[in-house]
This record gives C-alpha cells, structure tokens and sequence, in this order.
C-alpha cells in the first residue's frame, strides 16, 4: 500500500495539513509524537483508531517530502 491511500489533503481540514484517512490527527501529529521518543505500540495504544499502517505512511509521506526539498535546493 502506498500512503498516499492513507494520507488525504482537504484545504477546510486542519488548514489543509496533510491528515491520515480524512480524520483530524495530522501527519506532522504522528512524527512529533515518535520524534519525542513514543514507540509505534505507544502512538496505537493512545490513538487506538490508528493502525501500523498509518504510521508507516506518515514516515513514507516524510521521507518523500524530505527527498523533494532535496532535489529543489540542488
């Protein structure tokens, strides 16, 4: 599955943030929370309509954001 299945963009949703399956949690909401060290099992356990899933797309989502800042500053 590729994220983009799992991450939706709609401009009246949290000010347009990317957010995973049209809900309110933002992608920047799940990498903060695994940036201040919560595991994958922690983030599900308090976010329990999340899935292993989402926060695999979140990190490819990143990831790709990352490689296209990349390629402009080059």
């Amino acid at each position: 599955m590729h994220y983009t299945d799992l991450i939706t963009i709609e401009p009246g949703k949290r000010g347009g943030k990317p957010c995973i399956r049209g809900m309110r949690i933002t992608v920047y909401d799940v990498l903060e929370y695994l940036a201040a060290g919560m595991t994958h099992s922690e983030v599900l356990e308090d976010f329990p309509y999340l899935t292993e899933a989402d926060i695999r797309a979140c990190l490819s989502y990143a990831a790709d954001r990352e490689k296209a800042l990349m390629v402009v500053e080059a």
